[in-house]
């Protein structure tokens, strides 16, 4: 099509047979959208369009990804809050008649379904990328991921083992947790496990941990993608089941002390330690 459709943050540039999206730079875009720049998704990588209602007199134009098409979207695992879905166009409500028109034009053109597809289609961030975590820099250069620990936030565990570097090879996905949840981390899953990985973050020498703002979203999560993109063609991903071992009682109930402990003090919320303390009793 060749038009350009613009909103709040960001301009979509219909192609014969891609979506260009170009983020704005800018105090009030997420600041997500300003690392990626600008996204080219191809048609294939599309499963559907929608347009719905918005907040406060706007309209959201949503290209569906498909599974398994694009890598920063794999390793959010839905963890991204709505205002920093890269696939989302915020307009103007009366731009609404023009913003459906796009949908509908777009629409016609979609061939693939929501079947998962066998390969990334999207492109991921382009590498060499780096952020700090709370316990050491993370760096990639799209042959090997680099942990360097900090002597002040690292555990004894980390610095016993030395600072770390995995060769892609070795590694068949990564976990990310986002940073804005409890317990926020970065793993690599290695291809062999052997010995087994620890489950809390901050004992593994294969993970960093986020939090007091290191590792944020827009630093860690194009990290993850550019990572779990070179590692796809080395394996499937583990499932969430077989990544994480599990923990003995004592273990647990000392998590859900620290958790309660948070609570109490108001750094957790009522639901945040509802769902986190579910989740660790399902780990006996």
């Amino acid at each position: 099509m060749g038009d350009v459709l613009a909103g709040f943050h960001a301009a979509w540039e219909f192609e014969s047979d891609s979506v260009l999206i170009r983020f704005e730079r800018g105090i009030r875009t997420p600041k997500l959208f300003q690392a990626l720049g600008e996204r080219r998704i191809p048609l294939e990588a599309i499963a559907a369009v929608t347009l719905t209602p918005g907040k406060r007199g706007t309209v959201v134009l949503r290209a569906v990804p498909r599974p398994g098409a694009d890598p920063l979207m794999e390793a959010a695992a839905g963890q991204l809050k709505e205002g920093c879905d890269p696939y989302r166009l915020v307009l103007p409500a009366e731009r609404e008649t023009l913003a459906e028109y796009y949908a509908d034009e777009l629409r016609g053109q979609l061939t693939a379904d929501d079947e998962p597809a066998e390969r990334y289609l999207v492109r991921p961030p382009e590498v060499p990328l780096h952020f700090k975590a709370y316990d050491g820099k993370a760096s990639f250069d799209g042959k090997a991921v680099s942990f360097r620990w900090f002597w002040t936030g690292a555990s004894s565990a980390k610095w016993k083992a030395g600072d770390q570097s995995f060769p892609v090879s070795a590694l068949c996905g990564v976990e990310w947790r986002s940073p804005e949840v409890f317990e926020g981390h970065l793993r690599l899953l290695r291809r062999d496990p052997a010995p087994a990985q620890p489950a809390q973050a901050d004992q593994d020498p294969a993970a960093v941990v986020f939090g007091l703002g290191y590792g944020p979203v827009h630093e860690s999560l194009p990290f993850a993608a550019a990572v779990l993109a070179a590692t796809r063609s080395a394996g499937p991903v583990p499932s969430a089941a077989s990544s994480a071992p599990r923990r003995d009682p004592a273990d647990i109930a000392d998590r859900i002390r620290h958790l309660g402990e948070l609570h109490e003090a108001g750094l957790v919320t009522d639901e945040e330690f509802s769902v986190k303390k579910a989740e660790l009793l399902a780990q006996l």
